[in-house]
């Protein structure tokens, strides 16, 4: 698959709306409460699907819509990276009142509370999953599809030299 095709970039639009369904399994089958910094991981995750999808639909723009993406991925590796440190030290918080209560009170919580309201602690001992916690999937598949888009872009950038 040739980067910054068509197919390469509904790839990444795919893994990424698939993480975000995987989210919302565990939380309406296995009854995990997501908690403020998964919604925003959540975020990262659509963001990067969504400007992945109009670069397949807007081939003139597609490096301003996968910038976007890679910055979406940038902030939720951040996010996420902050979530796998307070799993390593649960003595911290992770500011669960007014963190919280930001994300609930986003639109998006309102319109669509099962994928966006917040309901968990994020210091939460949840069950590994092939030995690593959500989070750190969630960190680990971040950096891969912000990587696939960046190296993307500095091949296309390359090929237009």
């Amino acid at each position: 698959m040739q980067a910054n095709s068509r197919a390469y970039f509904l790839l990444i639009a795919f893994l990424s709306f698939g993480a975000v369904a995987f989210a919302v399994y565990l939380q309406m089958a296995e009854g995990y409460q997501p908690c403020p910094l998964c919604i925003m991981q959540r975020f990262a995750f659509l963001g990067i699907g969504i400007f992945s999808l109009l670069a397949v639909v807007a081939q003139n723009t597609r490096t301003l819509w996968q910038g976007l993406g890679m910055l979406s991925g940038v902030a939720g590796i951040a996010v996420a990276g902050y979530h796998v440190s307070l799993l390593l030290n649960p003595k911290a918080s992770c500011g669960i009142d007014p963190l919280e209560n930001w994300v609930n009170q986003l639109p998006t919580a309102r319109v669509l509370p099962q994928l966006f309201y917040s309901d968990g602690l994020c210091t939460a001992e949840l069950p590994p999953i092939l030995g690593l916690s959500i989070p750190a999937w969630s960190l680990i598949w971040l950096v891969s599809l912000t990587l696939t888009l960046a190296v993307g872009l500095i091949r296309r950038e390359k090929h237009f030299r």
